[in-house]
């Protein structure tokens, strides 16, 4: 049975996080081909493609499935709308990783049982007034100077495809072949199939240190004893920057950065919106269970974990900007997450070392890039090399250390 309610903030207003099934977890084994740190969106996505290849895999969670940034997300794959100044170096992996998730989706769902959402309804990027219509225009030129799908609408326009969207919006961006997911979904579907494939995934066991003979890492240590492994792949997202697991040498440029969201019910009478809107101030997901998720804060506070009066008022603002409709909406549930940022906003996958593995930072695109990571990641490990287009995203680019070749 999958429960798939909105994360929780040990708050009165949070619901319990996913959990899909009511099967006791597994117990952490002695041994494994592939160990995964962090049981998030990218950990399981990466010992899932793993297993599918014929290896042992563990996943050790220091806290519980999803509890850092994937159960906190907006489950956006938008390339295009993401597209901003800077990350040019970012735009063919997510391209190429969304063309990978119809894929992708459709072996999750049928390994899970568990559907997911998988929404093709496009984003439309809103401006109200002159400066901001001026902001979208020049995001715009971007967009179309660097090929991405991106139609240019009038505000009369924009209100034909969103009758619910206040008169004011004055201008807007059409961005056709953006999709989006359900991230509870999403976590519930890669729990079940992961288990389903033989994954020990092994909840609320902290990971304190590497094991090492020979100059390679050869498994890990936790309170609950070692795990002997060929390869370690580090996939615990915010965590990934702490200090203490890696040796400084190969510290990895990542850290949190929080964000916090709502989620609102729609009715009959309070209407909702047929697709993803975004604006300077929020971004607005409709879900096909009647929701609408609001998100999200930025915030670079560290690990400062629940909600904030100030966070909640600049989201329901901000979408009360756009959506009038929201006045009359029930807040449903209200949480916050951690972003794992680099310094460029993009993803790190390398081999660290011979038998290290990195699979993180990927900030706000963790779910647009899930199914290229898997598929890098995995390629890596059988083969020992990176495919060309996941090379760039090594720690050379920060200026440090580059890239050491690790085998299985």
């Amino acid at each position: 049975m999958v429960s798939v309610d909105f994360p929780g903030t040990g708050g009165p207003i949070g619901l319990r996080r996913v959990s899909a099934s009511t099967a006791p977890r597994s117990a952490l084994p002695q041994r494994a081909d592939v160990v995964v740190i962090g049981a998030g969106l990218i950990g399981l996505s990466v010992a899932w493609t793993l297993a599918g290849r014929g290896l042992s895999v563990a996943v050790i969670e220091r806290e519980s499935v999803g509890a850092g940034a994937s159960l906190a997300a907006t489950g956006m794959l938008a390339p295009a709308a993401e597209h901003e100044p800077g990350s040019d170096l970012l735009l063919p992996l997510a391209i190429e990783s969304l063309h990978r998730w119809p894929a992708f989706r459709d072996a999750l769902q049928a390994a899970s049982g568990i559907g997911i959402d998988y929404r093709e309804d496009g984003t439309l990027v809103l401006a109200i007034g002159r400066d901001e219509v001026e902001r979208l225009r020049f995001r715009h030129d971007l967009q179309r100077r660097s090929g991405v799908a991106a139609e240019w609408l009038s505000g009369e326009a924009v209100r034909r495809r969103e009758p619910m969207l206040r008169p004011s919006v004055t201008a807007g961006i059409l961005c056709p072949l953006d999709h989006q997911v359900d991230p509870r979904l999403v976590m519930a579907a890669l729990d079940a199939a992961c288990r389903s494939a033989g994954v020990a995934v092994v909840e609320g066991c902290a990971v304190e240190g590497l094991d090492w003979a020979g100059g390679r890492v050869c498994g890990v240590r936790t309170a609950s004893g070692p795990v002997a492994a060929g390869i370690v792949i580090v996939a615990s997202g915010a965590w990934s920057g702490e200090g203490g697991l890696l040796p400084e040498h190969l510290a990895l440029p990542v850290r949190p950065l929080r964000g916090q969201s709502l989620a609102l019910r729609t009715t009959r009478h309070t209407g909702t919106l047929t697709g993803m809107v975004w604006t300077e101030q929020v971004h607005i997901a409709p879900k096909s269970d009647g929701h609408l998720i609001v998100g999200a804060t930025v915030e670079d506070c560290g690990f400062r974990p629940g909600v904030t009066a100030g966070g909640l008022y600049a989201l329901l603002e901000g979408a009360r900007r756009v959506l009038p409709g929201i006045e009359e909406m029930e807040v449903e549930a209200v949480w916050s997450g951690y972003r794992p940022t680099s310094d460029d906003d993009a993803p790190i996958i390398e081999a660290l070392a011979p038998g290290l593995v990195a699979a993180t930072g990927h900030h706000r695109n963790g779910y647009l890039l899930a199914p290229i990571t898997a598929d890098a990641v995995a390629e890596l490990v059988t083969t020992g090399a990176l495919p060309d287009m996941a090379r760039p995203f090594s720690r050379a680019r920060f200026g440090g250390q580059g890239s050491l070749r690790a085998s299985a």
